[in-house]
């Protein structure tokens, strides 16, 4: 009795499987580059140039040169007469007392704003090369 349970069982099983391995499917494979630049999805940029900044040790010989007391105190000189240059340039304009023109020269650049009545217009010229970088900043009035 033992054995022909379990022969009805196996071959109830063997019947299962036959008749489930007919209707195998599958998909068709298809290619997608990883690196955006091939047309791959474009969050994994940061995620490949971190990898090629860690992979990367190409030391730039110029870089290596080091930087004495005195070339870091005179820039940090620098930035603060650059910054207290800013903070003056910002009081002109848009302090209590606005005023329509003026020009700075600092150096080797002179900067230049006029006030219009839709926004103040800032020139900072490069007196060596003559360029001009415009800086245009609209003025926002509150209308009743």
């Amino acid at each position: 009795m033992f054995t022909t349970a379990s022969s009805g069982v196996a071959a109830l099983v063997a019947a299962a499987l036959l008749s489930g391995a007919g209707t195998a499917s599958a998909q068709d494979l298809t290619y997608q580059p990883i690196n955006p630049t091939f047309g791959g999805n474009p969050f994994n940029s940061a995620h490949l140039l971190g990898v090629a900044n860690a992979q990367n040790d190409y030391k730039d010989p110029a870089a290596r040169a080091t930087s004495s007391q005195g070339d870091l105190f005179a820039r940090q000189l620098q930035s603060r007469l650059l910054s207290a240059l800013s903070s003056q340039l910002i009081s002109a304009i848009f302090g209590e007392n606005p005023q329509e023109s003026g020009t700075f020269t600092l150096g080797g650049q002179t900067v230049s704003f006029f006030r219009d009545l839709e926004s103040v217009t800032i020139n900072i010229t490069n007196d060596e090369t003559g360029e001009i970088t415009t800086i245009v900043v609209p003025l926002f009035l509150d209308v009743n």
